[in-house]
């Protein structure tokens, strides 16, 4: 397996100079956050008494102190390597005079977290972020890989301030399936479409379950996981070729010791997250996630750590820097290759030098240096099949389209490059189900009323109606239509849908059914029209109408009557602010981003 760039020892032995330098503070290393008793000198006496209990002298003290976030957990496999990136990440640390200390915060896994992982990644980042103001560290490493982590530590760190430096798990390797070549969760996805087809039998389907997980690490796709890795690295917050490496490779220990040598180099020159954060970098991510045929939820994500550092998403922004900016990355569900493949074929750096002529160059990144300069560092490159040259991509425009319309007025999303090009421009009668235990109940009964030109239509998924904005806007296709071949539709809902997910399938719809958005008028029989050329997502009823319903059906939104729930449906946001609670964005706002 190739290396990535920048996993030579002359880039790990990179001069800590190049880091610029911020105004210092008062206290480092043991000395910060001291617990308050009215006397500092003791409070300091106090903390180095109990340290010391583990064995460490003043010598150890006195270096920069490095904080990483432990995030292994028996219920997270996509974490299943925390232990050898732990000690080749202290290995690195302590290479470069620091002192690594790690810590427990929230594991958050997609499948094992009911009702869904994004209803507990606004716990995860405040975990994370007061975690990382209430011990004292002078740099903060962000170990995360499944789903919605990477995206929390970024929340939390951005509201931190700290210097902070992300380390990837990494993907998982590929298996095979009678001699396919198979991977999370793509796959799973195709081969459950096949058994409700009853294309495939119950002995076919239990043998692939075995194959389409082959180790531990995140998908193996550019799902959700792999979106954020490419957008961690495409912000800035990576060491360069941060993204790609397969979990279980000697390479993606290379680069966890790297990233320890960069944290205390970072820690040393005071190097904050708001030097990395910054508009142009934001942009940078945009673009990337664009060119990859990246996850729909890397919008909601991107919007919510933006909204830490003070930056409204401009989605009409959003969606004219799409119409120049091709998906170059030939993955799956956009394409045909795995995340392995993309690592051998140079990873980001690869990607990146395509993109140059649309991306700011100067944006600064961990290292201390411009991605510009990175990639000149990066070197030329080599013959590969991955990567599309830039004039010859694998869909002409960004993987992701804005939708605008009276059902959708705070817009909606659809991944058109995982869609049915014969479904972009529609007209259907809309099938409705009114929530995600009704689609359990019916949408399977033979006595379904829906035909294969129909539009499948879920509301009450999204974020408080859920609550948490689920991956349920990946309706199934009615069972009887499945038998029958029909192998897409159009579907929409307030919800989300995996980034592995693929098919004609509107998203995001704000604002949601469970506030009182269009969306909850929507009737059985009503028509529809979707178009993704003109960017419309209409509901072909009148206002008039939709004002009747709305009047005698008014919308009371849900409650809870005490915990973590309550704090979410009182605070949390929709999608086009990131579904984040809204005391945790910032309250200085300075400007919109992207701003092409």
């Amino acid at each position: 397996m190739s290396k990535p760039p920048h996993t030579s020892p002359d880039a790990a032995a990179a001069p800590a100079a190049s880091h610029p330098t911020a105004p210092a503070d008062a206290a480092q290393g043991m000395s910060k956050g001291l617990t308050s008793y009215g006397d500092r000198g003791f409070s300091l006496f106090l903390r180095k008494a109990f340290i010391k209990g583990a064995g460490y002298t003043d010598a150890a003290l006195e270096r920069p102190v490095i904080g990483i976030t432990n995030t292994g957990s028996s219920y997270n496999p996509c974490h299943g390597n925390m232990p050898q990136l732990l000690e080749a990440l202290k290995r690195g640390v302590l290479m470069e005079g620091g002192l690594p200390m790690d810590f427990p915060t929230l594991s958050i896994h997609e499948s094992f977290s009911a009702p869904t992982s994004m209803y507990l990644r606004n716990l995860m980042s405040m975990d994370t972020e007061e975690l990382i103001r209430a011990q004292p560290m002078d740099a903060i490493v962000l170990i995360g890989g499944c789903d919605k982590t990477v995206p929390a530590q970024l929340m939390g760190a951005a509201s931190a301030g700290l210097p902070a430096i992300q380390l990837i798990t990494g993907s998982m390797l590929t298996g095979s399936h009678r001699s396919e070549r198979v991977g999370a969760c793509t796959d799973c996805r195709r081969y459950w479409g096949k058994f409700r087809a009853e294309e495939i039998d119950a002995e076919e389907i239990a043998d692939v379950n075995n194959q389409l997980v082959a180790s531990v690490g995140t998908c193996s796709v550019m799902g959700t996981a792999s979106t954020m890795a490419c957008i961690a690295e495409a912000l800035g917050m990576t060491v360069p070729g941060g993204a790609s490496p397969p979990a279980v490779t000697a390479d993606r220990m290379r680069v966890a010791e790297r990233t320890g040598i960069e944290a205390v180099r970072m820690a040393r020159a005071r190097l904050g997250i708001d030097q990395i954060l910054t508009a142009k970098a934001f942009e940078n991510a945009m673009r990337v996630l664009l060119a990859i045929g990246g996850s729909t939820n890397g919008i909601v994500h991107l919007t919510a750590i933006a909204g830490r550092m003070g930056f409204d998403v401009d989605l009409h922004a959003l969606d004219r820097m799409g119409l120049e900016t091709p998906v170059l990355l030939d993955l799956k569900p956009s394409g045909d290759h795995y995340m392995e493949d993309f690592h051998d074929a140079g990873g980001m750096a690869t990607l990146l030098r395509e993109l140059k002529p649309l991306l700011h160059l100067d944006a600064l990144t961990v290292t201390g240096r411009t991605l510009g300069e990175e990639l000149e560092a990066a070197g030329p490159g080599f013959k590969q099949h991955v990567v599309r040259p830039f004039d010859q991509p694998i869909y002409p425009q960004g993987g992701i389209a804005v939708l605008w319309g009276n059902l959708a007025p705070g817009g909606a999303i659809i991944k058109q490059s995982a869609a049915d090009p014969k479904l972009m421009e529609h007209e259907g009668r809309a099938v409705v189900f009114e929530n995600a235990e009704d689609l359990a109940l019916r949408i399977d009964d033979p006595a379904l009323d829906v035909h294969a030109d129909d539009i499948l239509v879920l509301k009450n998924i999204g974020p408080k109606g859920a609550p948490g904005m689920p991956e349920a806007g990946y309706l199934p296709i009615p069972k009887k239509l499945a038998k029958a071949g029909v192998k897409d539709m159009v579907r929409i809902s307030d919800g989300r849908m995996s980034g592995t997910a693929f098919g004609t399938i509107v998203l995001h719809v704000t604002p949601e059914a469970a506030v009182g958005g269009p969306l909850a008028h929507v009737r059985s029989g009503d028509r529809i029209r979707l178009s993704v050329a003109a960017r419309a997502i209409e509901l072909l009823v009148d206002d008039a109408e939709l004002a009747r319903r709305a009047a005698a059906h008014p919308v009371v939104e849900p409650t809870a009557e005490r915990g973590y729930r309550k704090l979410f449906l009182q605070t949390v946001t929709q999608a086009d602010q990131g579904v984040d609670f809204d005391f945790l964005r910032a309250t200085q706002r300075r400007g919109k981003t992207p701003t092409a």
